[in-house]
């Protein structure tokens, strides 16, 4: 059996769509078309990768991404956002929130399906495996998924989560924008290097002992220091 997608979308004609193009690549679809039934239908069932227009009935998308990252049966599966908007500061938004991408419509559904594949192939790349990092008083759990800090748990959605191991991995050196963004989001991401900023600032926010040792290094990207 196929990887399970929810499609969260009320426009009937994209939902056509994307069902005759991931079909044929083997996925299992079900869709909603309201933001409140898809919250609960993705809380309800498991699926491997959940895709969200904001413009909703019911329940705005913005708001459902939220709900989706706060609860911890949803927190860490892939999310795809589907919005007619081109504003700067809806995709900053979406982002914040935890989406790991963002299309705009009209959009090739071709490179939709692409951009599935490598969010399903990055998930399934992180459950395989299994070291745990230690950093002063934080613990990465990357087989289980899980941030601890000072012994409590910290939620983290899934690019969060990569961003921070791919940090701990590369501790002591200056990593690039351009190489997070390849690690994190892939070769084949176009929401632009704001997008690395923007999860950079949340891990800070998430846990504050970073702010200190997660250095921005002018024109260059950032730098986890080597002890914390």
């Amino acid at each position: 059996m196929g990887k399970r997608i929810l499609v969260i979308e009320d426009d009937k004609g994209i939902v056509e769509l994307l069902k005759h193009y991931l079909e044929k690549e083997n996925f299992a679809l079900k869709d909603t078309p309201d933001g409140f039934a898809g919250l609960e239908k993705a809380k309800a069932e498991n699926f491997d990768l959940i895709i969200l227009d904001i413009m909703l009935p019911e329940m705005d998308g913005l708001e459902v991404c939220k709900q989706l990252r706060g609860d911890p049966k949803t927190a860490s599966v892939p999310l795809i956002m589907l919005t007619a908007k081109t504003e700067e500061t809806d995709k900053i938004v979406g982002l914040e929130l935890g989406a790991d991408d963002y299309v705009t419509k009209p959009f090739s559904p071709r490179e939709l399906v692409a951009r599935v594949k490598a969010l399903l192939r990055r998930a399934e790349t992180r459950r395989e495996k299994e070291k745990v990092y230690h950093y002063g008083k934080l613990t990465l759990d990357l087989s289980k998924h899980e941030a601890v800090f000072e012994n409590k748990p910290v939620e983290l959605t899934s690019k969060e989560f990569d961003l921070l191991e791919c940090l701990l991995r590369g501790k002591g050196r200056v990593l690039s924008r351009d190489y997070l963004m390849d690690e994190v989001w892939g070769y084949d991401y176009y929401g632009g290097m704001r997008t690395v900023d923007v999860h950079i600032r949340r891990l800070r926010e998430k846990i504050p002992a970073l702010s200190e040792t997660i250095q921005t290094v002018k024109n260059l990207g950032y730098k986890l220091k080597e002890n914390p």
